[in-house]
């Protein structure tokens, strides 16, 4: 099996230290050195709070790194999570929690594409989801894929097959408002064309 390259940042030496003992311990791993971190799977960054210092840290991270980041902190609110999913956090362990095996299972869970949230921080997601797609989204007739209703339709009529004369007889619509929709899908989700647009839509969820 392949090891997930990691790369940790920690706050003071002896956080360093012991984070640095769990990571070596397991074979599935491999702690990178400072230098190498760009050419991490995982972030490992562990801070008292999430201060703008840290912040600043992330955001240069996912720019030059790219890679998800497991974090480990003593506390975080609503809108620090927030910014921290922004920062490409998929993981978050309180500091008073952390064992190996905790810190190991999220950043193979992070390698893989998942993450790893307490059951409190993922209600503050859902909710904060909620108030999106009541305030913002659905006022402006979206949803949380970025399609319109219609844009859905069209997409799951081009999905079973139907040309832009039927699907503008199976919609009641002129075939000229199907070539805006489809072009205005394609366009804003910078997919090449119409086959590309069902496959993106199928494989996401979005229909």
């Amino acid at each position: 099996m392949e090891q997930v390259r990691v790369a940790l940042q920690a706050s003071d030496p002896l956080s360093q230290a012991g984070l640095a003992s769990y990571l070596q311990s397991r074979p599935e791993l491999t702690l990178l050195r400072s230098a190498d971190r760009a050419e991490a799977k995982v972030l490992v960054v562990s801070c008292d709070r999430l201060t703008t210092e840290v912040v600043a840290t992330l955001r240069r991270s996912a720019a030059e790194v790219g890679a998800p980041v497991v974090l480990i902190t003593n506390e975080i609110n609503e809108s620090e999570l927030l910014t921290a999913v922004e920062c490409r956090v998929v993981a978050i362990l309180p500091r008073v929690a952390v064992t190996a095996d905790r810190l190991v299972h999220s950043v193979l869970a992070a390698a893989a594409g998942g993450g790893v949230m307490p059951p409190n921080l993922v209600g503050e997601l859902l909710k904060h989801i909620e108030r999106l797609q009541r305030d913002v989204l659905a006022p402006n007739g979206l949803n949380a894929s970025r399609l319109t209703p219609r844009e859905v339709d069209v997409l799951r009529l081009m999905a079973d097959g139907l040309d832009t004369n039927e699907i503008a007889g199976e919609l009641c619509y002129s075939e000229r408002t199907v070539k805006n929709v489809i072009y205005g899908v394609t366009h804003r989700l910078k997919l090449r064309n119409r086959s590309h647009a069902v496959a993106y839509a199928l494989r996401t969820g979005m229909i």
